[in-house]
């Protein structure tokens, strides 16, 4: 029996539009709206006419994935640094590769997208996703099946589904790493400034901060373990919060470069040298760490490479491929500069 252009491929049983229009009780030309995501559909009858692709399980046949738009769509809960640069030309680079273009997208701070970003998304129909946010809704993530538009989380905040695929790098392996230089150093107070409490890439870094002092015999102190955003003005703050401390750090483990930047600032403001007397490492190696003076010693995040990696498993999806696994973490590693060294044997000069 010949196949008609309005056919769908449930998991089950093939399904009509003019069934799904049926079943909900609007006409024909109001689910293929909803289908390609048009606003103009009342939201009662959309969540009406999306339970009923979600009964049937529904996906694109193979020609209508054809038809998408050569376009890679990159979301970002927020484009605030030279963090987000390096992600934007990871993605490009292979958008480019593939003949495909990038349509950028920001969600002004939110790890969730908003509803019109979503409708814009579903009438755009790109080739996948790759997106920095990872607090996708439940009925976004059915809405994206159901077009048949893969997504791929890139540095999660949080875990993602198991639908969900993810591209990280070893945040843990990261902060081990950074630590134990420290302390190998001779470091005994070492500070840790870290991101939000819920970003599972900060909780991974203080994980690996807390294993290295412990592996070391180094008490593990709470008071000496601060949390920003990431952002220069928190690792300024922190600072300077901990060096108000009777027994102060020798050495500071930054979550992020940014906020390292912050750290020196501060140190210098209280009048402390780098490294003589207050050694610092930061986490991304993103292009300022290698500007800075002394220049940073830092773990390096292939923030690229993660970006590329997860700009090719979106369109190895939207191809129809299996991946060889969902969830991939990128090595991190110590690229170590000027910004370390041993500590002072003198006593460090109180801040001004």
């Amino acid at each position: 029996m010949p196949v008609k252009s309005d056919d769908l491929e449930p998991a089950a049983s093939r399904v009509t539009i003019a069934r799904i229009a049926a079943e909900t009780g609007v006409s024909v030309p109001t689910v293929s709206k909803v289908l390609n995501g048009r606003p103009d559909v009342a939201e009662s009858t959309r969540a009406r006419v999306e339970a009923v692709i979600g009964k049937y399980g529904y996906r694109r046949r193979a020609d209508e994935r054809s038809r998408r738009s050569r376009l890679l769509e990159l979301m970002f809960h927020e484009l605030e640094s030279t963090w987000a640069l390096e992600i934007i030309r990871g993605v490009e680079y292979v958008a480019r590769e593939n003949g495909m273009a990038v349509v950028l997208a920001e969600s002004s701070g939110r790890h969730t997208p908003g509803q019109s970003w979503l409708e814009s998304v579903l009438a755009r129909r790109p080739v996948g996703i790759v997106s920095v946010c990872s607090d996708f809704t439940s009925g976004q993530l059915a809405k994206l099946r159901a077009r048949d538009i893969p997504l791929v989380i890139v540095d999660p905040a949080g875990a993602p589904g198991p639908e969900t695929p993810s591209i990280g790098a070893t945040n843990w392996q990261g902060g081990l790493t950074a630590t134990r230089h420290l302390v190998e150093l001779g470091h005994r107070r070492i500070a840790m400034i870290g991101g939000p409490d819920g970003v599972l890439c900060s909780r991974a870094r203080i994980d690996g901060y807390r294993t290295a002092l412990e592996t070391a015999g180094l008490a593990f102190d709470p008071a000496l373990v601060r949390r920003g955003d990431f952002h220069v003005r928190s690792g300024y703050r922190e600072l300077a919060s901990l060096l108000t401390l009777p027994d102060r750090p020798t050495a500071v483990f930054a979550g992020s470069d940014l906020q390292a930047l912050g750290v020196y600032e501060a140190a210098r403001d209280a009048g402390l040298k780098i490294p003589g007397d207050l050694s610092v490492v930061g986490f991304d190696d993103l292009p300022v760490a290698r500007w800075l003076t002394p220049e940073l010693t830092t773990i390096r995040q292939p923030l690229q490479e993660m970006a590329a990696a997860g700009a090719r498993l979106a369109i190895a999806l939207a191809r129809g491929l299996a991946p060889d696994a969902r969830r991939l973490e990128l090595a991190t590693s110590l690229v170590v500069r000027h910004s370390t060294a041993a500590p002072a044997d003198s006593v460090i000069p109180a801040p001004r």
